[in-house]
């Protein structure tokens, strides 16, 4: 944290010009270092009892006294304000300390202030375009950030300019060792923390990142899609209920079409259209980014369709329940499946990208497309490419080179 180097010097002087009661308007001179800027106290004052030396009034006079505690305050609220500035920002200047006593000041760019607004414009578009969930991870964030900046510093905020790349290892070191968190919050809560600086140096608050130079501890890979093996398993396992059985036929259904969870809730059959070669295609809006999706299904994800066809769900096309019933229901069924990874909904995702796609030798672009990434580096996150598809795809190369280069004999 950075200390001021010069002290604050506040004093009070008569303005030479006399008002028509023949009273002298009282000023303020606020220096700091070498900078000095004036300001007026909105007080008058007797130029024959005023103390030049001391900048206050002579004697116990009901107007004496009351120029002197309106003094007092004035020189009371510039401290404040000067020590407010130095917490916030690490520095202050004269003009800065008048601009915030007087409240012409523009408010501070602080840190904790950005990501406090874009926390409040988040807010106001879920259901719009922003879901609910993604909006508390952020709410989250802003508390753990709060939180590392009051225990750590002292104070309430911190100016963009006293953000360093030390700032950014000490909050990674409090998130890991103080909280006790685990690697993959830890990334997420940096990468909004790193939004909050793009924003600070889009809006030319900074002019650098104080990430630079920053090298994060990632988590290591874990294998996120499900293997063709344990598919085959999940799919022919015969379930204790009904209800584990509908949660494991969305789970199918969503690997055979790569839908997310939200999207497949809110399916229903008017997204569900023929096209002029007779396919079915799922054609929607993703929820989390607004892109359109268009997603032909397979026989599998038909069968669902037609099974659950007619129950009491009204357009929309499946019983959907809650993500968080949704994901307890398929931990039963790993258990009673034998599958011992940890399942979750969303895995069937990854599965879809790298079983379904990728492993049949769908392009990666094509990938892009069907799951309504807006860029290759989101698809790369979910399409793995398996070790039985590297085997296939090497023995074909093999062919292709055998034929191709033949070596004398």
């Amino acid at each position: 944290m950075k200390t001021p180097n010069e002290n604050v010097k506040v004093s009070f002087y008569l303005k030479k010009n006399v008002s028509r009661n023949g009273l002298c308007p009282v000023m303020g001179r606020i220096t700091i270092g070498k900078e000095m800027v004036q300001l007026s106290c909105k007080l008058e004052a007797d130029a024959g009892l005023w103390d030049a030396r001391a900048g206050r009034m002579n004697g116990k006079s009901i107007h004496a006294r009351s120029v002197n505690r309106e003094i007092d305050k004035i020189n009371v609220a510039i401290n404040a304000k000067y020590r407010e500035l130095i917490a916030t920002k690490g520095q202050a200047t004269a003009v800065e300390v008048k601009n915030a006593c007087q409240g012409t000041a523009a408010s501070q760019e602080t840190l904790l202030k950005i990501y406090r607004e874009h926390n409040e414009a988040f807010e106001k578009r879920i259901g719009v375009n922003r879901t609910k969930n993604t909006y508390l991870n952020y709410h989250y964030g802003y508390t753990s950030l709060e939180r590392f900046i009051r225990e750590k510093y002292h104070v309430s905020d911190l100016s963009f300019r006293q953000l360093d790349c030390s700032f950014i290892e000490n909050y990674d070191y409090f998130l890991r060792i103080d909280c006790r968190m685990q690697p993959a919050t830890v990334v997420l809560k940096m990468i909004y923390l790193k939004k909050m600086i793009k924003i600070a140096i889009r809006k030319r608050i900074i002019h650098h990142s104080p990430f630079e130079g920053f090298c994060a501890e990632r988590p290591k890979p874990k294998q996120k899609y499900l293997p063709a093996k344990e598919m085959k398993k999940l799919m022919k396992t015969p379930l204790k209920s009904s209800a584990l059985e509908v949660t494991r036929d969305m789970f199918v259904f969503s690997c055979f079409t790569g839908l997310c969870y939200i999207d497949l809730y809110h399916l229903t059959y008017s997204q569900i259209e023929k096209e002029d070669d007779g396919f079915l295609w799922v054609k929607i809006s993703r929820q989390k980014t607004d892109s359109e999706v268009r997603v032909p299904l397979l026989d599998e994800a038909l069968r669902l369709i037609e099974k659950y066809r007619g129950t009491d769900c009204g357009d929309k096309v499946f019983p959907m329940k809650s993500a968080s019933h949704t994901n307890r229901q398929l931990k039963k069924i790993a258990r009673q499946c034998g599958i011992e990874r940890r399942l979750t909904f969303h895995m069937s995702r990854h599965t879809f990208a790298t079983e379904t796609c990728l492993s049949q030798g769908v392009s990666l672009e094509a990938v892009k497309r069907l799951m309504g990434h807006l860029d290759l580096g989101s698809t790369e996150i979910y399409a793995k490419t398996t070790h039985d598809k590297m085997n296939e795809d090497m023995q074909s190369l093999s062919e292709i080179i055998g034929r191709k280069y033949v070596l004398a004999s």
